[in-house]
């Protein structure tokens, strides 16, 4: 990234107050919620054509000391739909781990190693084809790494945070959680294409 790029949040860090500035957008096309074998099933077979996968988990909050939760739901996003996996009701079969270990599949998210530190919880599997978003954003001289920050530097909107702490372990999931989640795992998806575009674009 060249030091006199003049773009808005390249040269500096983008703060609270100018990201709440930036117009909300959420994911707006098919979101699937999959919480049975069969469903699964289904999920597997739309998500072999996919090459970019937009990653994310979310785990229910901990407020007390010594309490801890096992990941409740991992979104994978690809180009025209959603699928949230409920892993309370699947946990982390053979066909997740094959998708988290195939190198030839791209899951971008950010803060990964944390992410794939707990899934291991559910089911051993050997991570491959994870990119970070924090670490693109670096190179690129950005300094915003955080989800929402880039969403706004990058993209130009900004993402909700109302469902953040909710319980995600709750059977059945509400339509603001669905919608957060969804759209955790499309921006992460729609931020790597964005930095691809800039690495392109400085060679």
């Amino acid at each position: 990234m060249h030091t006199n790029d003049t773009r808005p949040g390249f040269a500096q860090r983008m703060t609270k107050e100018e990201i709440n500035t930036c117009p909300v957008r959420r994911w707006e096309g098919p979101t699937h919620v999959i919480r049975t074998t069969a469903e699964l099933g289904q999920a597997v077979r739309a998500l072999a054509d996919e090459t970019i996968l937009g990653f994310d988990t979310e785990t229910r909050p901990a407020y007390h000391k010594g309490e801890s939760y096992l990941p409740s739901l991992l979104q994978l996003a690809g180009e025209k739909e959603v699928f949230l996996l409920q892993l309370k009701h699947l946990g982390l079969p053979e066909p997740l781990c094959e998708i988290l270990a195939d190198p030839k599949v791209v899951k971008v998210g950010v803060s990964l190693a944390y992410d794939l530190k707990e899934l291991h919880h559910l089911a051993r599997f050997k991570p491959a084809g994870f990119v970070d978003l924090g670490n693109l954003a670096k190179q690129a001289e950005i300094k915003n790494h955080g989800l929402r920050g880039l969403a706004a530097v990058m993209l130009g909107f900004r993402i909700a945070k109302g469902a953040q702490t909710s319980n995600w372990a709750r059977d059945v999931l509400d339509p603001v959680q669905i919608q957060y989640a969804a759209t955790d795992a499309w921006v992460g998806r729609e931020l790597y294409l964005k930095l691809l575009e800039l690495q392109k674009d400085e060679a």
